[in-house]
């Protein structure tokens, strides 16, 4: 079969700046010059301009690898050269190729003034081919790159500069090219001043333009100068990041195309000052924007409403900007004046830089401060907005700004960047401005009711109070005042942040500091073997700069692969590209251009294939990247709105349903749910019982949102406790008021003069019941509350409340109980929800029935009366505290690795990055960081790979690794919380992880085939490999210098280079019965070796000094079966499983190493304990199977 042919290999566009040279054409200027003359007008009227010139570095191409060498000598001899513009194009012969270029230079034009003729305020007008009347201005420097393939005439190779931190600098003599550098690919270039239109408009001017952005208006900009059109347009567009436009943009229109503003679409476009009286006429409905004058006006003076941004995030916009001091020379006026052009470039680059960055934090911040509580809104399994519940939680005044934001196409983009749980700079910045108590609600998610300490700042002092109520009434934003407003001259003059970030509670980040990196200098003439000479400095240079990097400084190391990997595509040296790539794939994910290394593949020859196949590096890479189907179906990523059902739901849909709707996640809650709705009935629930429920919920919650208690019973309350249910008012022994339930306690808000009477917290008590209490010839149902602090019995008259609050009280009173039995806040949690939806079943069936309806949701109580048992003392005392990382899901999942790593404090990091954490990996690569100084969500679930996570181990100081079951070494920087590196050499699933210190630091990795590698974790690079033989490898442990080695049918003690040392057969030993090694603890000071064994009820402990030894047994009761296993201080702690009543629970034993006995049995989760680890020796945590998915913290004596 024919071999077939190869793909020519088509490289992306950007790593080389270009110049171009712009102005009327003579033949253009020559009749405005004489009508000029005659009429004595000194100036000329605006002319269209046209590229005339464009300066290049030297490209190769197959005309000129025909050309001589001989002129190579002139290398050192630099000639500047300019491609003249062809007014027209002559006609080619058939058969022959393009005409040559005219390389001649203009007549009158000095090629040094190139940078003040080429970059006017840094814009560029390039006549499009396709729009030969249009004058487009490209964003910024690196828009010449993109724009130059569409000016006629110009054929250009360009290869795509990569992302990240270094700047990439050479010289076009006399100009040098700064190629500026972003954070992250998620980032855009920024190239501009972001501070102009701040310099042309006031504010509040700028958040109105936001305004109409963000509501996708038809936006006009107008100014007497071109250049400005599309900078500012520009700035507008960076301030939205990372929201995107998603229509029309055309920062510049020519006389010729005015007619575009007829578009009925949403649209941003830019036009001169000359035509704004044309446009403003001939369209309706457009938003004016005069930059020269800083004027937002409409056209036919009609009235658009502009709805105001939210008050409290334009307030912290303004007190920031204004803030900021815009003005170079009076920044940079204590520094003394130099002489040296480039060193004054780099001044001004250096603080254009620095104020780009803390304007992009403020405006980043505005956003954040407006949709952030739009992920409370949402239901990410099934991708679900509530849009009518968010707008119910808005201010009155902020309603019509937010009912104008949410239709359009680009906040739909932004939520389905949040349903996919994008960690972008809107969700890092989110996470930033999180408050103790939101980490909280991460980890426990209650309803939501707004706490004390919300309540206390709903009631500030009357000044802000009317401040708000005056500016809500107002129609503009330009009428916003602040109070104790800077001067206007603010700008000219820096002022004291403090006071403008106390209304702010983010956390400010550093600006990063950037690496320059010069390409080498043009050589000419441009014929091949000098452009080859030029590709090798270049390959020669990012050699140099890769040697001379930190062992840390993986974020360079991966530009620099990026880069050196494009210059050996356009040398041809194909295998060369993709073994940098290759390197770039383990170091930066994020970077890594797998269409382009695709495509290089696809050009490859048949014998160049089967050339980089036979490498073991790219054989993997090649798998991954060519392999692949390329249709892959996409993920379905549709927002849905949330609609109410219209036809009867069986107990599926109906789980679904509420999960839309955001009231409840829990699919056993939900049973429970519809089991109290089906009572008496036929087990489906028709449309009215939905809405009727869901109508109830939803008043309930927004009456709690409305409670406002005075601030003498605040006192009496903690900042955290919420308000979930008052009851009407109702006569007791201690007064008449409501009866007010938090998640602590009950107490009486009394009417007349508001005040607190406590009735009794649930921890404190004793009995519940419901009775009647006789009244003249009535009966009054009663509530009595019996509490061990008091002998006093309380009694409330609640009449036709009474059963409900009779059974919401108890499933109170047994949730805390259980909560404080388990050292678990989730139950009481649970609870709380138990108890609301008791109340929304009772409002939503309204008959003699719905109390016993209701009791179906008493699950705590029946759990408290069914299993009397309390927790083993042994237990509660060691036991510390439960968290839960599966809250907010839908089911529980198992725990199936835990990973502790200390606190450091280092002043480069973020306060937050210095405390300790507890890392839990989950099923199908979900990983949850907690923060282990106080058990709260560090940082929520993110991904690594799709499969189940084996291993973990912290590696230096920032980096945790992550073996998979997919044969993946994920790894993860603490710092940004993000997984961009990838190691692949294993070929199964990856098993075990053991660090060894030193410098410089190696990390071995094993896997189920029995594969042990060594890494340099400073290069990522393998060091060693060696196989042991008889697979199911499971675990690695260094000691001593040796590797031991658990494989199932032996556990083997090897040198790093993989000779054996010591051996243990698990067949020698247990030949009764057939069993494998499951897990291994070393205690090298009693030269004894621990092991576990699949279906053993025993630990079996040998002797270093001689394992042909019989071991020693250390029988656990109970246990049926040995999961893990780990060494603290002098214990061994093992996790097991026991049958009890037909089900599997968790239990711990602690062993002593010494004695050989166990110390203490712990009743531990509802489920399998399914790892184990250590937290500096003071505590144990341990995790659950699927059954309880539970982390518990055990504390170590």
């Amino acid at each position: 079969m024919a071999e077939a042919a190869p793909q020519p290999l088509a490289l992306p566009s950007g790593l080389l700046e270009l110049c171009a040279l712009l102005g009327p054409s003579r033949d253009s200027l020559r009749g405005p010059e004489l009508v000029a003359r005659r009429k004595g007008v000194s100036s000329l009227s605006s002319l269209d301009p046209e590229v005339l010139s464009i300066f290049v570095p030297p490209f190769v191409s197959k005309e000129d690898t025909q050309v001589a060498g001989a002129n190579c000598a002139t290398l050192s001899k630099t000639r500047r050269r300019s491609f003249r513009k062809k007014r027209e194009k002559p006609k080619t012969e058939p058969g022959k190729g393009p005409p040559p270029e005219d390389v001649s230079v203009p007549n009158g034009v000095d090629l040094l003034a190139l940078p003040q003729l080429c970059f006017p305020g840094r814009v560029l007008f390039l006549q499009r081919q396709d729009a030969p009347g249009a004058v487009l201005a490209e964003r910024g420097r690196h828009g010449l790159l993109r724009a130059l393939r569409g000016v006629r005439g110009v054929q250009i190779p360009l290869l795509q500069r990569p992302q990240g931190l270094p700047v990439l600098v050479f010289n076009m003599k006399p100009l040098q090219i700064v190629f500026p550098s972003r954070a992250d690919p998620e980032s855009p270039v920024i190239d501009l001043d972001l501070h102009l239109p701040l310099l042309c408009f006031r504010p509040e001017k700028v958040l109105q333009i936001l305004t109409c952005l963000l509501t996708e208006r038809r936006v006009v900009l107008f100014s007497s100068s071109w250049a400005l059109l599309p900078l500012v347009a520009e700035c507008f567009l960076a301030y939205l990041h990372p929201l995107q436009w998603q229509h029309t943009f055309a920062p510049i229109l020519s006389r010729h195309m005015l007619d575009f503003v007829m578009a009925p679409t949403s649209f941003l476009m830019g036009c001169h000052l000359d035509h704004f009286q044309e446009v403003s006429k001939e369209a309706d409905g457009l938003i004016l924007i005069n930059i020269d004058s800083g004027t937002i006006t409409s056209s036919n003076d009609e009235d658009v409403d502009i709805p105001d941004i939210p008050l409290l995030a334009a307030q912290t916009f303004i007190q920031r900007v204004q803030s900021l001091q815009l003005h170079q020379e009076l920044d940079l006026a204590h520094l003394g004046a130099s002489t040296d052009l480039n060193e004054g470039r780099a001044r001004r680059r250096a603080w254009q830089q620095r104020l780009n960055h803390e304007l992009q934090q403020a405006a980043l911040q505005l956003l954040v401060s407006i949709f952030r509580e739009v992920k409370n809104h949402l239901n990410y399994e099934h991708r679900v907005f509530n849009s009518e519940e968010f707008l119910k939680t808005r201010a009155l005044g902020d309603q019509q700004f937010y009912k104008q934001v949410l239709d359009t196409y680009m906040f739909h983009s932004f939520l389905k960047a949040r349903l996919s749980r994008r960690m972008d700079a809107f969700a890092q910045m989110d996470l930033d401005m999180q408050s103790d108590e939101d980490r909280l609600h991460g980890v426990l998610l209650s309803p939501r009711r707004p706490t004390i300490e919300k309540m206390a700042s709903r009631n500030p002092p009357s000044l802000h109070a009317t401040h708000r109520r005056m500016v809500v009434s107002m129609p503009n934003l330009q009428d916003i005042t602040v109070p104790e407003p800077p001067a206007r001259n603010s700008s000219l003059r820096k002022m004291d942040s403090e006071g403008s970030r106390s209304s702010s509670i983010v956390r400010s980040t550093a600006f990063q500091a950037t690496y320059s990196f010069k390409i080498p200098d043009i050589h000419f003439p441009l014929v091949s073997q000098c452009v080859q000479a030029y590709f090798s400095d270049c390959v020669a240079l990012l050699s140099k700069a890769m040697g001379h990097l930190a062992p840390d400084s993986s974020v360079l190391l991966a530009r620099f692969f990026y880069l050196r990997g494009a210059v050996h595509l356009m040398q041809g040296q194909l295998l060369d590209a993709l073994l940098d790539f290759q390197s770039l794939y383990k170091t930066d994910l994020r970077i890594f251009p797998a269409d382009l290394v695709r495509r290089t593949l696809e050009s490859m020859s048949g014998p160049e294939r089967a050339q980089a196949e036979r490498v073991p590096e790219l054989r993997r890479l090649i798998s991954e990247v060519a392999d692949k189907p390329g249709d892959a179906p996409k993920p379905d990523d549709r927002v849905k709105h949330f609609e109410l059902p219209k036809k009867h739901m069986q107990l599926d849909d109906f789980v679904k349903r509420v999960q839309e709707s955001g009231i409840v996640k829990d699919a056993n809650i939900i049973n429970r749910l519809f089991e109290a709705l089906t009572v008496g009935h036929q087990k489906q629930i028709d449309p009215e019982t939905f809405r009727d429920f869901y109508n109830c919920w939803k008043e309930a919650e927004a009456e709690a949102q409305q409670v406002s208690l005075p601030s003498a019973v605040m006192e009496h309350l903690d900042k955290n406790e919420c308000v979930y249910k008052l009851s009407s008012s109702v006569k007791t022994n201690r007064g008449v008021g409501k009866i007010a339930m938090t998640q602590k306690r009950l107490f009486l808000l009394t009417e007349g003069r508001p005040g607190y009477v406590e009735i009794s917290t649930f921890r404190d008590m004793e009995e519940v019941r419901a009775t009647t209490v006789a009244f003249l010839l009535l009966r009054i149902p009663t509530l009595k509350i019996k509490t061990a602090s008091r002998k006093e019995v309380f009694e409330a008259n609640l009449k036709t409340e009474c059963d409900v609050w009779h059974l919401m009280v108890k499933e109170m009173w047994a949730g805390k109980k259980l909560a404080d039995e388990h050292k678990d806040p989730q139950y009481i949690q649970q609870a709380l929800t138990h108890v609301l939806l008791m109340d929304a079943v009772v409002g939503t069936l309204q008959s003699p029935g719905a109390i016993y309806a209701a009791s179906k949701l008493s699950y705590f109580e029946k759990m408290k009366n069914e299993m009397p048992t309390a927790v083993p003392k042994t237990t509660s005392e060691t036991l510390k505290h439960k968290i839960n990382p599966s809250a907010g899901e839908t089911a529980p999942h198992a725990v199936d690795v835990l990973l502790y790593t200390p606190g450091h404090l280092d002043p480069a990091e973020k306060v937050e990055d210095a405390h300790p954490k507890l890392w839990c990996a989950l099923h199908e690569g979900k990983v949850i960081v907690f923060d282990a100084s106080s058990w709260t969500v560090h940082q929520h679930c993110f991904r690594v790979g799709a499969s189940k996570l084996n291993c973990m181990a912290m590696a230096e100081r920032n980096q945790v690794w992550v073996g998979a079951e997919d044969s993946v070494i994920y790894i993860i920087n603490v710092h940004s919380m993000s997984c961009n590196k990838q190691l692949t050499d294993h070929r199964a699933g990856v098993t075990g992880l053991a660090v060894q210190s030193g410098t410089p630091s190696k990390v071995y990795s094993c896997s189920t085939d029995g594969t042990v590698l060594a890494w340099n974790v400073s290069t990522l690079r393998v060091t060693g490999r060696f196989q042991l033989s008889g697979g199911r490898l499971s675990s690695i442990r260094l000691h001593d210098g040796c590797l031991w080695c658990c494989t199932g049918s032996s556990i083997v003690a090897v040198t790093t280079g993989g000779l054996v040392v010591q051996e243990l057969k698990v067949d020698e030993n247990f030949k009764e019965m057939r069993t494998s090694f499951l897990s291994f603890q070393l205690l090298p000071e009693q030269e004894q070796l621990w092991t576990a064994c699949a279906g053993c009820d025993s630990v079996y402990i040998w002797s270093l000094r001689d394992l042909a030894r019989p071991p020693q047994r250390v029988p656990l009761q109970g246990c049926s079966e040995v999961s893990c296993m780990i060494r603290v201080k002098q214990q061994i702690w093992v996790g097991g499983t026991s049958l009890s009543q037909g089900k599997s629970t968790g239990k711990i034993y602690v062993i002593d190493a010494k004695r050989k006995t166990v110390e203490k049995e712990l009743v531990a989760h509802a489920d399998v304990v399914k790892t184990l680890c250590s937290a500096e020796d003071r505590y144990v945590l341990s995790g659950s199977g699927s059954g309880e998915g539970k982390i518990a913290i055990w504390k170590v004596e």
